[in-house]
């Protein structure tokens, strides 16, 4: 079986980038995967030290049979920078497994991409293939699909991300026509038409949200394993969109999850368990905003401040 290369994009966190590629190097798989790996330039002065830290570190990586290193000579942002490697190395590989500096993977996670990315290669109903599942609270089959598509440690074809659409407006407007904001919202369990609206007005760069929303206009899956080969270890203040926050916070699966034959249809249960954690988040974050406002509230009572 042909692997699928990995890309790997970074910015200014080495320990966050170590703890990724030791993580990646843990797989037996990584042996016979090639790496590209993309780093973004400094967006500020005081950011050039820590991108000079990682590019030195990068240069150090050993244990893929080949890495290449993008360098990027101004600062793109995230968006700009994934669009543009995903774009480049798919078109030249046919398929891509996308990790970010942030994303922490388990020791099948490069088998269970590579098992899916083969199976589904020719199944035109399939955009995505995600390692990250949700800290979801029901069981979940072992491999399951929905709709639409994800940017949690993911992997897809050249067929498919040429469904991608940078204009965020186009892809607002079909929703709107056909009147889909509360499917595309997860039946209102979380703003995903409120970030695409914010995308649009330059109040934040999402590529993920168009990606989804690219995949979700035309019908689309993306497969998730029922437990997840990906953790999130950005939620801690030092990514740039990232500020301190557990609620993403999974337990790694150390076991294989094989890719077995299942139904290619959008599965409502695992769907129903991702509506209640985003309604979780809701809920935890007007406790977090009531918390807040508590402390404040004890702080004048008792300083008068």
């Amino acid at each position: 079986m042909s692997l699928a290369p990995i890309v790997l994009f970074c910015y200014n966190r080495t320990q966050h980038l170590q703890r990724v590629v030791n993580s990646l190097l843990a797989n037996v798989e990584a042996g016979s995967s090639n790496l590209i790996i993309y780093s973004d330039g400094a967006r500020q002065a005081k950011d050039e030290a820590s991108v000079n830290e990682v590019r030195a570190y990068i240069h150090q990586i050993s244990g893929f049979p080949s890495i290449r290193i993008v360098e990027q000579p101004i600062n793109l942002g995230l968006a700009e920078n994934v669009i543009r490697g995903v774009t480049e190395i798919v078109a030249q590989y046919g398929k891509v497994i996308v990790v970010e500096d942030d994303m922490e993977v388990a020791p099948y996670f490069l088998s269970f991409m590579n098992d899916a990315l083969v199976r589904y290669e020719n199944d035109d109903r399939v955009a995505c293939i995600c390692g990250y599942l949700y800290p979801v609270k029901k069981q979940l089959p072992d491999s399951f699909f929905i709709y639409g598509a994800d940017c949690g440690a993911w992997g897809t074809w050249n067929k498919q991300w040429q469904l991608f659409e940078p204009d965020g407006k186009k892809i607002l407007n079909i929703i709107l026509q056909n009147k889909w904001t509360w499917r595309f919202n997860f039946d209102g369990s979380y703003p995903y038409i409120k970030m695409l609206e914010d995308q649009i007005a330059g109040r934040n760069n999402s590529w993920a949200v168009r990606w989804y929303g690219a995949a979700f206009i035309k019908n689309k899956l993306t497969l998730y394993p029922g437990k997840s080969l990906a953790q999130d270890i950005g939620w801690d203040n030092s990514g740039v969109h990232c500020a301190s926050d557990d609620s993403h916070n999974v337990e790694l699966y150390l076991e294989r999850i094989s890719v077995n034959e299942i139904p290619v249809e959008h599965n409502k249960r695992a769907y129903l368990a991702f509506k209640e954690f985003f309604i979780s988040l809701n809920n935890w974050s007007r406790f977090k905003q009531i918390r807040k406002r508590f402390k404040r509230w004890v702080k004048y009572r008792f300083t008068g401040r």
